[in-house]
């Protein structure tokens, strides 16, 4: 195995990302606001091997909180996934976030793509939210909760005001993304090694990522 590391993940969820960093062989701390899911995953954690489970703590609290939870410097890598659409001051936050990362250390951040947020709502015909889309980010998910999506350059221009500058940005969900949540199992085998493959594609180049649908950015701390 490679170098061990300290990992942090802001809004931890369900614990997918928490599970395979730990399967992997890294130390991973998850803080997450709500006791329903930090049970649930403490639950999923019990079934894991004993060698895993020693490896992740769960503490239950607020993203916005996480200089007051962890001492400066505390982690390797801090990720923030599917969280800041929910924030409505997401500068303070991140602020927080880029304190408890080491020199080196790398911010991971999946966001709603505010420079896109016309596409999904436009391509399915829906032309009044389209054009809404224009003019704000705020916006109702699939879930049927407000949210607030971000532009890359108000993003890559906090990073750098907290000494996480921008390393490099990906699209995520170029192709998928008009996706329904009920669909049947997605395509396997050489089908989905296929739309894996344009996904990734698309999501490193050039017009294509701009309009994806979220955004993985990735700064490193100074």
């Amino acid at each position: 195995m490679g170098q061990r590391l300290g990992v942090l993940d802001v809004g931890l969820g369900q614990g997918t990302q928490a599970l395979r960093l730990a399967r992997a062989g890294h130390n991973v701390t998850g803080l997450e606001s709500d006791p329903e899911m930090a049970a649930a995953f403490r639950e999923a954690l019990d079934a894991e091997p004993e060698g895993i489970r020693e490896r992740v703590r769960v503490v239950e609290g607020d993203g916005r909180d996480t200089g007051a939870h962890f001492p400066p410097g505390a982690f390797d890598i801090v990720l923030c996934h599917g969280v800041l659409m929910y924030v409505t001051e997401p500068d303070p936050m991140l602020a927080g976030m880029a304190r408890v990362l080491a020199p080196g250390g790398l911010l991971s951040l999946v966001v709603r793509n505010a420079d896109a947020l016309a596409m999904r709502p436009g391509l399915a015909g829906d032309f009044d939210a389209a054009l809404a889309a224009f003019d704000s980010p705020d916006y109702t998910n699939r879930l049927g909760l407000k949210a607030r999506a971000d532009r890359l350059e108000a993003l890559t221009a906090t990073l750098t005001g907290i000494g996480a500058p921008l390393h490099t940005w990906y699209g995520v969900r170029v192709f998928t993304d008009q996706a329904a949540d009920d669909e049947a199992p997605p395509p396997a085998g050489e089908a989905l090694d296929r739309l894996l493959a344009a996904e990734d594609r698309a999501g490193r180049t050039d017009p294509y990522r701009s309009v994806a649908a979220l955004l993985h950015l990735c700064g490193v701390r100074g």
